[in-house]
């Protein structure tokens, strides 16, 4: 039974991932239908990002008054109505309207399920939630890409929602299952709720959540800018920078794959620690002045190995740093900092490197990954002192 609810949350996980990649992939398109400028996806971006962040702050009292289950239950069929409205939306502002249900279901799955895995699951079993995100973020990209050369982007939307409605039915009609780690979450709901002001005066609370905002903000911005930098800055083909841009991504999923088999045997700190030292390798090679570009193809790839561990050791150690009773307010404002990070990072180096260049991208990593350090380091003095 144990196992069985540890699948069921993996299951979970693939759903909060299939949504995530399907605008970058369907909006080429989309964007022409709806006859606004391409420019203007950011905007639908923000605002499921917006959704997010704030059911993320409020994940700690639903999932206290209501349970994990029943929470992420409710999520994956707001996701799932969301993705159903994105497809039947002939109008640009429909989309800001469909924007925010998904944003607060992604938020609340998000939080849930990384505090719950936290609490009453292993370091591996938390590298392997976060690899079976990657599966489904993979996943959908494929199924976009089938539907609008076979049918339309409006299909791809309406598909990814029926596979979302079919997990949702799963974890309803599986919502006994739950039941095997209740004592230690009544254990835990005896604790009252606690408030934002109250969580930022924990010792170390306000380290971890700049650290975590740092790695979030490095992620997204190496996901996001590695093949525009390979093309512009390296001259690699576009083909070829799209394909490595997606090994990038790749990376990460494997890398966290593979990580869950040492993660219990190196423990949380050393592997944010074996993260950061791959993924700097990968940088000292993405910087080599060398005229080819195979050092900064294959660095892309290196840094999204890096990239793997970090995320998922900074949520798994979150109880053994602040207490049971106190991880799922953290856990839920550290998701709020993460989407802090994923939503202004990456238009700030595309700002920035308007006026500098876009071979800045390296060091300005750098700069975020060197913060991420810093602060989880200051949080575990500050809590095992």
């Amino acid at each position: 039974m144990y196992l069985f609810l540890l699948s069921l949350i993996y299951l979970a996980f693939i759903s909060l991932g299939l949504p995530d990649s399907l605008l970058g992939s369907a909006w080429p398109v989309m964007h022409l239908e709806l006859g606004v400028a391409v420019s203007k996806m950011g905007l639908v971006s923000m605002t499921i990002s917006l959704g997010t962040i704030l059911s993320s702050l409020m994940s700690d009292k639903m999932t206290r008054r209501f349970g994990t289950n029943k929470v992420t239950v409710v999520s994956v069929f707001l996701t799932a109505l969301a993705m159903l409205g994105f497809s039947f939306s002939n109008r640009f502002w429909l989309l800001f309207v469909f924007a925010v249900p998904y944003g607060l279901g992604a938020g609340a799955i998000d939080a849930a399920l990384n505090n719950y895995v936290a609490l009453h699951y292993s370091s591996k079993h938390m590298s392997w939630l976060h690899c079976f995100w990657g599966v489904g973020a993979i996943i959908s990209p494929y199924i976009m890409g089938y539907c609008v050369v076979a049918h339309s982007w409006n299909i791809g939307y309406r598909s990814v929602a029926l596979i979302q409605v079919l997990i949702g039915a799963v974890l309803l009609f599986t919502l006994p299952v739950w039941k095997v780690n209740s004592l230690r979450d009544a254990d835990r709901s005896e604790h009252p709720a606690l408030s934002l002001g109250e969580v930022l005066k924990i010792p170390g609370v306000k380290a971890i959540l700049l650290g975590f905002f740092g790695y979030c903000a490095a992620e997204a911005t190496s996901m996001l800018w590695a093949s525009s930098y390979l093309v512009e800055v390296r001259g690699v083909d576009k083909e070829l920078a799209a394909s490595f841009g997606a090994l990038f991504y790749i990376g990460i999923t494997a890398g966290r794959f593979l990580g869950g088999f040492i993660m219990n045997k190196l423990g949380d700190r050393r592997m944010i620690h074996l993260g950061c030292l791959i993924l700097c390798l990968g940088l000292v090679c993405i910087l080599l002045p060398i005229g080819s570009p195979l050092p900064a193809l294959i660095g892309f790839v290196v840094v999204g190995l890096g990239c793997a561990p970090i995320y998922p050791c900074i949520i798994h150690s979150t109880p053994d740093n602040f207490g049971p009773e106190c991880s799922g307010a953290v856990i839920g404002i550290q998701m709020a900092s993460a989407y802090v990070g994923t939503t202004f990072a990456p238009p700030l180096y595309g700002l920035i490197g308007k006026y500098v260049g876009l071979g800045i991208l390296p060091v300005y990593i750098a700069v975020f990954v060197l913060l991420m350090l810093l602060m989880t380091e200051r949080c575990y003095k500050i809590t095992h002192a």
